[in-house]
């Protein structure tokens, strides 16, 4: 306990002399100030003793302050208790040394003088409290001395007796003075509180701030590093210089199973899977490397000591084992296994962006591949990425409307009449001329163009439709693709929404298509939602591709849709595997109970045409019935065909009428703003 005290007391000298360093020229001013009024009172000989003792103590603290550190936080560096009291002799000193002229001035045959002395030492006592009110024992130390000055100025004046003055005079005069040190004494105590209490309001502050910028860096429910963390660690980690040819890896986790974990057993139990594989990861890392929740369940790890790809696979395959040990919640035992992609700096380069995207490639190519191990990023085995001129020039693409819908027919198989089309874009390219979907689609994904893409062929769509209709030409039911984003954000779903409302009429003959995949989409219910919101507008709504997703008779259940569409694979099948003609009849079966339309997609002979109406399909397009072509293709089509009839004779074999398939340009013209179309 008094080894404490003393350090205490060591450290509240230094904080004095750190206080006294900042005060030396007001110090000398004071005291060049009080020496001239003793030289005016004719006080020489005490005035050269008191500068000679001010000259001493002056010189004595520089010396003793050398002997220390500079900073406040550090420890005093002294060698024995003597060196503490000798700086505390100093202070007392000088204290002393300013409290002589008080006592002098009461001596004063004038008033006034008297008066100045008294409140010279009100000026000193005032300046001591203030200054030392946080270091309590030097405060204690260095009023000792005020306090006996003031019974000596009291007990001098009252000797002097210049002035005639009754006992009650001076005993309101001392009364007075108490009181005064009192206010002093009450407010250093009173001073003291409120520091500590600030001190107490910084501390919870700061450890608020820090759970604050905790809780910004770092995902609320594992506890590890978040999205911009992440990002920001591995900046850092790709800033260092490499030692001995180590490289930079990062691997993308995604769970495989989480959902139906999450729909089975409860959100609890899918939060204690995320929990337990976020251990399992920062375990993996230790000190070597950093892990993050990306979000959802999809981890990403990073790692600057990798001496080779091979070691970076082995380690990312020995992740994909850990996370596939059984988790345990309410004595059952739940599993997940894990699609991981791995990406090196000297591959991919020392980007932040570039090694996650292409990590995130290959993650997906390992989910495609469903092996159980981990693929690595390799560029002569993934295609080329688009760049930030691919979107530049596919954005004016669509402004200039190079990319346009071309319209493919769907029939019905009874007597061949066009019930509808389907709009599917082509890039009608001023050098390269017409470039199918595959050579633009996945770049537009890349770039995240889906919405503008959308919008685009839709109002295109919605022009061409309203320019047939005013011609009297019925097009039907078009379906529009419409991609996942816009059912999966409210944005892009009202987005959608104030299009069509521009086309009232236009409208009514839109249905929007949808693949099966919306059924693995984590936004699911939020793609419902917008579905059940276009349906009641009055918006048709179609499910393509139909047997070759995810969807499910519970999905069946849940989903509105209007036309289900029979994917090209099992018409193909038709007359080669008894299988396609068993799954198609379950479709139609099935569609006809669910009370929805059903149209077979990828016809490409008559005897599949023919076998498909046999077996009850009422509709179908293909190559067949025609490929997909430009606006005026399609309405020269529509004219011939309201002339001339339908085309159910050429589905039983024979050639279709003439008028059908002859090109008549010349038939319509198109206005301006429709020939982009």
């Amino acid at each position: 306990m008094a080894t404490d005290r003393i350090e205490r007391l060591c450290h509240e000298i230094r904080a004095a002399e750190l206080t006294m360093k900042k005060d030396t020229a007001k110090r000398a001013f004071a005291f060049a100030l009080m020496l001239g009024l003793l030289i005016w009172m004719g006080q020489t000989v005490i005035s050269v003793s008191l500068l000679i003792l001010f000259a001493v103590t002056e010189t004595l603290f520089v010396w003793l302050t050398r002997r220390g550190p500079d900073d406040f936080a550090s420890v005093p560096d002294f060698a024995s208790l003597p060196m503490a009291s000798m700086k505390i002799g100093m202070m007392v000193a000088t204290v002393t040394a300013f409290m002589v002229p008080s006592v002098l001035m009461v001596t004063n045959v004038d008033l006034p003088i008297v008066l100045a002395g008294f409140v010279w030492w009100f000026c000193l006592a005032t300046h001591i409290v203030n200054v030392y009110a946080a270091t309590t024992y030097l405060l204690c130390i260095l009023m000792a001395p005020v306090t006996l000055g003031l019974g000596a100025i009291v007990l001098v004046a009252k000797a002097s007796n210049h002035h005639t003055a009754s006992a009650t005079d001076w005993g309101i005069m001392v009364t007075c003075l108490v009181s005064y040190i009192f206010i002093l004494i009450d407010t250093m105590r009173r001073n003291s509180d409120s520091k500590r209490e600030l001190l107490s309001a910084q501390v919870e502050a700061n450890s608020r701030l820090r759970a604050l910028e905790h809780l910004s860096n770092h995902d609320s429910l594992t506890g590890l590093l978040n999205r911009r963390a992440f990002d920001e660690k591995l900046t850092e980690l790709l800033s260092e210089d490499p030692h001995d040819g180590n490289d930079v890896a990062v691997m993308i986790v995604d769970l495989d199973g989480f959902k139906p974990i999450n729909d089975t057993y409860s959100h609890e139990a899918g939060d204690q899977v995320l929990q337990t594989i976020g251990r399992r990861l920062l375990q993996l890392c230790e000190e070597t490397g950093i892990v993050a929740r990306l979000g959802g369940d999809e981890f990403a790890l990073a790692f600057g000591a990798m001496r080779s790809d091979r070691m970076a696979v082995r380690l990312a395959n020995y992740l994909v084992r850990e996370i596939n040990r059984p988790i345990v919640f309410e004595d059952k035992d739940l599993t997940v296994a894990a699609s991981v992609g791995v990406s090196l700096a000297s591959v991919a380069g020392k980007s932040v962006e570039v090694l996650c995207s292409t990590a995130d490639l290959a993650m997906y190519r390992a989910k495609t591949n469903r092996t159980g191990t981990a693929e690595l990023f390799d560029p002569a085995n993934f295609a080329k990425r688009a760049t930030l001129e691919d979107r530049k020039v596919l954005s004016e693409a669509l402004r200039s409307r190079e990319i346009r819908p071309f319209y493919q027919p769907k029939i019905r198989l009874a007597d061949g009449a066009t019930i509808g089309f389907e709009a599917l874009a082509r890039w009608v390219h001023p050098e390269d001329g017409l470039r199918s979907p595959g050579t633009f689609i996945p770049a537009i994904n890349e770039l995240g163009l889906q919405g503008d893409f959308l919008l685009h062929i839709c109002d295109q769509v919605l022009i061409d439709i309203s320019l047939m209709l005013s011609e009297g030409l019925d097009p039907g039911q078009v379906s529009i693709n419409v991609p996942e984003v816009a059912l999966t954000t409210q944005s892009g779903r009202q987005h959608l929404e104030e299009l069509l409302d521009r086309y009232p009429d236009a409208r009514k003959l839109v249905t929007l298509e949808i693949t099966e995949d919306v059924f693995i989409a984590r936004a699911s219910d939020a793609i419902r939602t917008s579905i059940s919101t276009f349906r009641r507008a009055g918006q048709r709504v179609s499910l393509d591709d139909f047997g070759t997703g995810f969807a499910s008779f519970q999905h069946l259940r849940q989903l509105e849709f209007d036309e289900l569409k029979i994917d090209t694979s099992f018409v193909a099948g038709l007359g080669v595997d008894k299988k396609n003609e068993v799954l198609i009849r379950g479709f139609l079966s099935m569609a006809q109970g669910l009370d929805v339309t059903v149209v077979a997609e990828g016809v490409e002979t008559a005897k599949q045409a023919n076998q498909l109406r046999d077996m009850g399909c009422e509709y179908a397009q293909g190559y067949l019935f025609g490929k997909a072509m430009p606006l005026d293709e399609t309405r020269i089509r529509l004219h011939g065909e309201a002339t001339s009839g339908a085309w159910g004779k050429w589905i039983t074999g024979s050639r279709p009428p003439a008028a059908l398939t002859r090109h008549r340009p010349a038939v319509v013209s198109l206005p301006p703003a429709a020939q982009g179309g």
